[in-house]
């Protein structure tokens, strides 16, 4: 390590191309073993350096933020999303926060195909079948699931990724229905059916996807009123986050059959998810793999280092600064 780097703490172990250009670059401490730091932890580690390389569920919270060392300057998520860091907090704290859009949205839109496929064709229940050695031979009536080609398709959050899942889903002569905060211009929208209300989507949805960003107004948002307007049978994907859902509504609607199935990559809580999904063969669930492929994960951290090396090396602003609300 070169004195007088910037120091940079990065929070978990991140991969090999981007730990070595991290360690090229700055005098980082890196996290191999990948152990998590709660909210104390992380600020006794963060002291004497200048910026934090964090990720999805790191607890940058106010109360964190609060108690960070004078040193740190910068906190750069390895994510799109960065609920888990309060800027508001940061920018009382003169912190800058930066985030990694525009990489792994078409990796998440591929895995919003699969959760929706998986979930309609009853992946799972046929995958166990097999596994379990069950799987007596072809039958006219076994494993029946949901035509997916020519269904249509509900998006609450038309944003890139949205866009990227709908490209795909019109692959399979889906009709797509959306709901933005504003309406995408027509060479965006592609004929998709625009509706202001989200609320009066929800019955023109045999597939409901969720693309939105965690908000206080996207809280809880799929829940049991909600659940209820969608046709009986409908299936719900959700690779955004998993506190757009209730889970208890949606459980309730997959037992009782309103539901055909879901498909999840992310949850609520993760990874502690809620204990019901466990016993639901109609759940197609993944473990938070949207953007788990090398390339993507790569290019996020590239993009994450981009922002702190202009920040703490070239004095400019990150290309991806996040403002306060």
């Amino acid at each position: 390590m070169s004195k007088g780097k910037p120091r940079v703490l990065a929070t978990r172990h991140f991969p090999p191309d981007v730990e070595a250009r991290l360690a090229a670059n700055f005098d980082a401490q890196l996290n191999p073993e990948d152990r998590l730091y709660d909210g104390p932890a992380l600020a006794r580690a963060a002291d004497g350096f200048d910026a934090i390389m964090c990720a999805a569920g790191d607890a940058l919270n106010a109360a964190t933020i609060a108690t960070l060392p004078a040193s740190v300057r910068m906190i750069a998520t390895f994510s799109v999303g960065y609920e888990h860091v309060d800027v508001a907090a940061a920018a009382k704290r003169n912190i800058v926060v930066s985030n990694t859009p525009d990489v792994l949205t078409d990796a998440t839109a591929d895995i919003t195909l699969l959760c929706l496929l998986g979930a309609a064709r009853r992946a799972h229940e046929g995958a166990s079948m097999l596994r379990a050695h069950k799987w007596v031979g072809w039958t006219p009536t076994q494993l029946m699931g949901t035509h997916v080609t020519g269904k249509r398709l509900g998006i609450l959050g038309m944003g890139r990724i949205g866009q990227a899942t709908a490209d795909r889903a019109r692959a399979f002569r889906m009709q797509i229905h959306y709901s933005n905060r504003s309406r995408l211009a027509p060479d965006l929208e592609k004929g998709a059916v625009f509706h202001a209300n989200a609320d009066d989507m929800l019955p023109h949805c045999d597939f409901l996807s969720i693309n939105a960003p965690m908000t206080p107004a996207t809280a809880k948002w799929v829940n049991a009123e909600r659940i209820a307007k969608l046709p009986k049978g409908a299936i719900v994907v959700n690779t955004a986050r998993g506190g757009v859902v209730d889970d208890e509504a949606l459980i309730a609607a997959l037992r009782s059959g309103h539901l055909a199935s879901a498909g999840l990559d992310v949850f609520d809580g993760e990874p502690r998810i809620h204990q019901g999904y466990y016993d639901l063969e109609n759940a197609f669930l993944l473990p938070h793999m949207g953007s788990a492929t090398v390339e993507t994960r790569n290019a996020m951290g590239f993009k994450a280092l981009d922002n702190l090396e202009a920040f703490l090396l070239r004095g400019q602003s990150p290309p991806d600064l996040v403002k306060a609300s």
